[in-house]
């Protein structure tokens, strides 16, 4: 289990929770975040394992970094998280934490538990279907708080930062919240590619939706919109079509770029790391024009 690494290592910086490529002069609006494919795992949540380790590979986007690549190398910035999913999920909202995996913790003190917390998929995963509880022993109250401190929050500090720092250049910006998905189809079971979430028009405004779709269905790819997966806390966190700040969600089939085993990247991830980069230069290539006009008005 090692660590993240997409683009050149000379244009890479790395922090405890994050690394991080292309901040330092903006030459796109677009940020590409990857929140789900660390592989620094901590000795502590091994050590608390109640399954084989190998489980915890079913949590990540397995290597959906490298598809990162080729926009990494030609400049768009880039942030990925670190630490694995299993460790702290920086897709949930700090608030959705199930009572019944903290030592210490009441259930009075969470708000309203969603559907996905009592499925055992909160900010600390606690279940994986099949797999059963994946811990020996409760997590204690404040290692659960200090993940959230020195793991999640200064993710999404980092992200809102240099989202302000390209609107502040650029009079627009947009956040490409970059995952992989296991296989899935829609009604006529035909195999969805790619799945482009904007909380249905509620982190971005929909054309650029609507255009990173029509850029993957040219190459032949069945794609979807907001089906199955609409965006979940980075785009609300972020989104603010209002301030010209857009985000959306890219999933990517992992059968598309991974071996049968699901487990290592084949040849085909180099072609659709290009292909990604295209549609993130499509996308800066719409926002500068529509912000210009904006000026211009």
């Amino acid at each position: 289990m090692n660590m993240p690494n997409a683009g050149s290592s000379r244009n890479l910086t790395e922090v405890a929770a994050y690394s991080l490529a292309n901040v330092d002069g903006f030459k796109f609006p677009v940020l590409i975040s990857v929140p789900h494919a660390g592989r620094d795992y901590p000795s502590r949540l091994i050590d608390n394992l109640n399954v084989p380790a190998s489980q915890l590979l079913r949590l990540e986007d397995r290597y959906v970094d490298r598809l990162a690549a080729s926009a990494a190398a030609a400049s768009f910035p880039l942030i990925i998280a670190r630490k694995p999913r299993a460790w702290v999920d920086l897709n949930r909202s700090p608030t959705e934490i199930d009572p019944d995996m903290v030592a210490g913790m009441d259930p009075s003190q969470t708000s309203h538990i969603s559907r996905k917390v009592r499925g055992g998929l909160g900010i600390l995963p606690r279940r994986l279907h099949g797999a059963g509880n994946l811990w020996r022993e409760k997590w204690q109250h404040q290692h659960v708080m200090d993940r959230i401190e020195q793991d999640h929050e200064p993710y999404h500090i980092e992200v809102a930062h240099i989202l302000d720092q390209m609107r502040s250049v650029f009079g627009c910006a947009l956040l490409l919240d970059l995952h992989s998905m296991p296989s899935v189809f829609d009604q006529d079971r035909r195999q969805i590619g790619f799945v482009i979430g904007d909380r249905f028009g509620r982190s971005s405004d929909s054309r650029y939706a609507e255009l990173a779709a029509v850029h993957f269905k040219r190459s032949g790819y069945h794609v979807m919109n907001n089906h199955p997966y609409a965006g979940g806390y980075i785009l609300e966190r972020h989104g603010k079509p209002a301030r010209n700040v857009h985000a959306l969600q890219l999933e990517v089939d992992r059968a598309l770029y991974l071996d049968e085993s699901l487990r290592e990247p084949t040849d085909a991830a180099e072609p659709l790391s290009e292909l990604i980069r295209d549609c993130c230069v499509m996308l800066a290539d719409q926002l500068l024009g529509r912000c210009q006009l904006e000026a211009a008005e």
